[in-house]
């Protein structure tokens, strides 16, 4: 019976210091993925863009509670893809709010919502209206190591939010909407500051 109450308590102790890392710090990383569907005369005609590299640069705040943690996190992205040659971007502010866990020492998972402010949208060779919503909501989850003041994380993004701009095609007499809605997997370093 004592030698389960001290390997409770080492584990307890363990995942403690491992999650011992409250604090601000900054993140970068890269981005690889894409948006919804192009539709033009109220027809489907391009549901898998072309993905493209993007990147994101930000700030979050870590905040330890006992076996959890919560990161939330604002930070500028780029994402990238391409419809039929012509390439489009977005401009976006994420404001991922994370609630995570420590695996084994530095091992850890997290998952939580994540809020987009779309800034803008560019699709070459057309003019482009406005989003239909600037506010849009998602979701991440993923897996990442801290190693001391650095860590790196490997996570996934959707977009929930039914979010279209509607465009004209300069060169044709087309209209249509593209859904602004992301799907990405993201690569982030971090430095604890």
């Amino acid at each position: 019976m004592k030698k389960y109450i001290v390997v409770s308590c080492l584990l307890i102790c363990m995942t403690a210091m491992a999650q011992n890392e409250s604090g601000l710090g900054i993140t970068a990383g890269l981005n690889y993925g894409s948006t919804g569907n192009l539709r033009e005369s109220g027809q489907t005609i391009m549901d898998n863009p072309d993905k493209k590299l993007g990147y994101h640069l930000g700030i979050y705040w870590k905040i330890d509670l006992a076996l959890l943690y919560l990161r939330p996190e604002l930070k500028y992205t780029q994402l990238n893809n391409e419809y039929r040659g012509s390439l489009f971007d977005i401009q976006k502010i994420d404001l991922p709010l994370l609630v995570g866990t420590s695996i084994i020492g530095p091992l850890h998972v997290f998952a939580g919502p994540s809020f987009q402010y779309i800034v803008d949208t560019k699709l070459e060779d057309t003019s482009l209206g406005d989003v239909q919503k600037e506010w849009s909501l998602g979701a991440q989850f993923g897996v990442g190591v801290n190693l001391g003041k650095w860590g790196i994380d490997v996570r996934y993004e959707r977009g929930f939010t039914e979010n279209e701009v509607t465009f004209i095609r300069n060169n044709i007499a087309a209209q249509g909407t593209l859904d602004t809605r992301p799907e990405q997997i993201i690569l982030a370093m971090s430095l604890k500051l």
